[in-house]
């Protein structure tokens, strides 16, 4: 198989995968991480087949849909990419890539496990996604799915959280700008990955100040 073949057979797995899949972690998804990450891509010194198909596979099997199990997604790509006779050091790439992506992984003490340019380039395309104004619509819907309140005065943010406790949280979906989404623009690896950014993280600002003027009967 060349390159593009690759490519395109795994597009098609994906496709496949995650029918009726949560609309925050669904084929969209993929595909707008797949497009940040070729965008980010062309100003970065990486393989593009291993950035390529990180991003596809990346929420291939996202833990918090398979009871916690994060080994499921890293196997399931794994079992894929060996099927179809890819490189094996590529694919040992993508499998470190998706154990790496999340932002729990950034949680854990003894820190980041692994790193490498095109690890840097899917996660901030990943990130990408989760703020700005298509971030604040995955933030509720996946709130909503898990029958969350929007907001809760009484329920402080946990700005503090460890790995485990950010698993295992069941906070308004409001705290989850405070304990995560706001968090982010600071995160993000490469430059392109930063100014992509700086303007959605703008947008959320302006989207908490609203929503707590709304709260508060201000307008």
């Amino acid at each position: 198989m060349t390159n593009i073949e690759i490519v395109d057979t795994t597009i098609n797995f994906v496709k496949e995968s995650l029918k009726g899949a949560e609309g925050g972690h669904d084929w969209f998804h993929i595909e707008r991480v797949f497009n940040n990450a070729k965008l980010i891509a062309k100003s970065e010194q990486v393989d593009d087949l291993v950035v390529n198909l990180g991003a596809l596979l990346h929420d291939i099997a996202d833990a918090k849909f398979h009871d916690g199990d994060e080994t499921v997604g890293p196997r399931m790509a794994s079992e894929f990419l060996n099927s179809i006779a890819v490189d094996q050091k590529i694919i040992e790439h993508v499998v470190l890539i998706i154990e790496n992506i999340s932002f729990k992984s950034s949680l854990e003490k003894k820190g980041r496990r692994f790193n490498s340019p095109e690890l840097q380039v899917v996660q901030d395309a990943d990130r990408l996604d989760a703020i700005g104004a298509i971030g604040i619509a995955r933030a509720f819907n996946y709130g909503g799915f898990k029958n969350r309140e929007l907001f809760n005065p009484d329920i402080q943010p946990n700005l503090n959280m460890s790995k485990d406790e950010y698993k295992k949280s069941t906070a308004p979906t409001i705290n989850h700008f405070y304990e995560k989404l706001l968090l982010l623009k600071e995160k993000m690896n490469t430059i392109t990955g930063k100014k992509l950014a700086e303007n959605r993280h703008q947008y959320m600002l302006g989207y908490l100040d609203q929503f707590n003027q709304e709260w508060n009967g201000f307008l």
